[in-house]
């Protein structure tokens, strides 16, 4: 008789290390405490000096930053340029005090895949590092409603469309609306703050999940669904 012998594996899910740099001890200690609280979230390591951040991060591996725009001697704007540079592969999370648009606009551009305001980092942080650590962008709902403001222009939008869809992120939304609008590529980056190359990736994957061939089926979809007026 052949003894067949079973060994269940239990799949843990992957730790997402995850590094904290801002310059107040006391935000940063209650972030940690925080973030702590999910199973497979790590705080790998923490920077009070915006000079030391690149260098901390390399250090500790980390596949998230969570980075202060405020940080002193180097602030995170320099930080992002320095990540770019190098092509460090790390996901940013930028904190600010602020929800100014050209602040937004210059970290996105300069690879940040989330901003958050501090006065709802706490409500938000879990959620926004799941999502950017799986590719996606983060935003708080503060930050979403100024950005998606910004195009909210045009008399051919119908700002009383409810832009909600199970199949499609908010994002992908967005980038319908404008397509619809006859918006480039380039326009496009430049009025939700992400790269050309985010904008193209975007529409790859909605035309995927939609079974759209062509721009003109994304136009249709939008007027099908009352995104925008004839």
């Amino acid at each position: 008789m052949i003894n067949l012998h079973f060994q269940i594996q239990i799949i843990m899910a992957p730790k997402i290390r995850i590094h904290l740099a801002d310059d107040h001890q006391v935000l940063i200690d209650g972030l940690s405490n925080l973030l702590q609280t999910v199973s497979n979230f790590e705080v790998a390591g923490t920077s009070l000096d915006g000079t030391t951040v690149y260098e901390d991060v390399m250090k500790d591996n980390a596949d998230v930053l969570i980075l202060d725009i405020s940080m002193p001697k180097k602030d995170g704007i320099e930080t992002l340029k320095e990540f770019n540079e190098k092509q460090l592969p790390c996901k940013v999370i930028i904190l600010s005090s602020y929800d100014d648009l050209k602040i937004i606009k210059e970290v996105m551009k300069l690879g940040a895949k989330g901003y958050l305001t501090k006065n709802c980092a706490g409500e938000n942080i879990i959620e926004a590092v799941e999502a950017v650590y799986q590719g996606q962008e983060y935003f708080s709902d503060a930050v979403r409603e100024k950005i998606f403001n910004s195009f909210m222009d045009s008399p051919k939008l119908n700002h009383n469309a409810i832009i909600e869809n199970p199949i499609l992120s908010p994002r992908e939304i967005e980038i319908i609306i404008l397509i619809a609008l006859e918006y480039s590529g380039k326009e496009i980056s430049e009025k939700l703050f992400i790269s050309a190359h985010t904008v193209e990736t975007h529409r790859k994957n909605i035309m995927k999940k939609l079974n759209i061939k062509s721009t003109i089926g994304l136009v249709k979809y939008a007027l099908k669904n009352n995104l925008i007026n004839p």
